[in-house]
């Protein structure tokens, strides 16, 4: 019995010890692997109210550095971002002044709001749950880089030498451009649709001659029309490709960028 007392004491010191010893204290667990991966923007639940995301190129990508930039779903933005373990604390963004359509500004107005202060990272495969301390959740899915052939392209913005400028208003989410494998190109340039055939070469473009609907468009969808189709067909084009992100610049400055769809 006497030695019964002497160990009992000695193994529950032992326990504790090795209790101590695995618990992680604050700041030291892993940080979610959430930096350097494109995650496209699902939907947004406020209040318990869930909206899908109306636009294909709402994004989110957390940078090393502490730096985050995405697309709320019309315009750009960038915020300061840091993660510590399983917590994402966002600071004000700032974000370009395009004008967008009544339900992604909307969204975007949302979005960014529940963007910001602390927020619970949740990774489960490829999905990502960013929750508020209000409740309120993002979703989002892990996206990989975008090869050119099979995308299919959504313009967002328009390329003047090195500025870039909103798309005409109300013509935001319409036109699109997909390159195919066997050499055509098809896509919407704002209103009409079009095809043509296409030869790729190292960061090269050259569309042939595009055969274009004829549909009555407005003056702002025109408008765009016409910058797409003079890019498309001025001859051979430069092309670039981020991630996710495409840029089409013709010999004289003049262009246009794109983000790929989800998949």
């Amino acid at each position: 019995m006497r030695t019964t007392k002497t160990l009992l004491p000695a193994l529950a010191a032992a326990v504790a010890l090795a209790g101590c010893a695995t618990t992680e204290g604050p700041g030291e667990r892993p940080d979610i692997p959430v930096t350097g991966v494109h995650w496209t923007v699902d939907s947004l639940t406020v209040d318990g109210r869930r909206t899908a995301s109306p636009a294909p190129t709402a994004y989110v990508e957390f940078q090393p550095g502490g730096r985050s930039a995405g697309n709320a779903g019309c315009n750009r933005f960038t915020a300061a971002a840091t993660v510590d373990g399983d917590t994402v604390t966002v600071g004000k963004s700032t974000r370009t002044q395009m004008a967008c359509d009544g339900p992604v500004q909307g969204f975007e107005n949302a979005f960014l709001k529940a963007f910001t202060g602390r927020l619970e990272a949740r990774l489960d495969d490829d999905r990502l749950t960013l929750t508020t301390p209000d409740g309120d959740t993002i979703a989002l899915t892990e996206q990989p880089a975008a090869p050119l052939a099979g995308t299919t392209w959504h313009v967002d913005s328009l390329l003047e030498g090195k500025t870039a400028t909103s798309l005409p208003a109300g013509t935001e989410g319409r036109a699109h451009l997909t390159v195919a494998d066997d050499g055509t190109a098809r896509g919407n340039l704002g209103c009409n649709n079009f095809t043509a055939t296409v030869k790729t070469g190292s960061g090269k473009l050259t569309f042939g001659p595009l055969a274009v609907t004829r549909k009555m468009c407005t003056k702002p969808q025109m408008e765009l029309e016409q910058h797409l189709y003079g890019t498309l067909s001025s001859g051979t084009v430069t092309f670039r490709i981020q991630h996710r992100a495409l840029s089409v610049t013709a010999q004289d400055g003049s262009g246009f960028a794109a983000r790929a769809a989800a998949r």
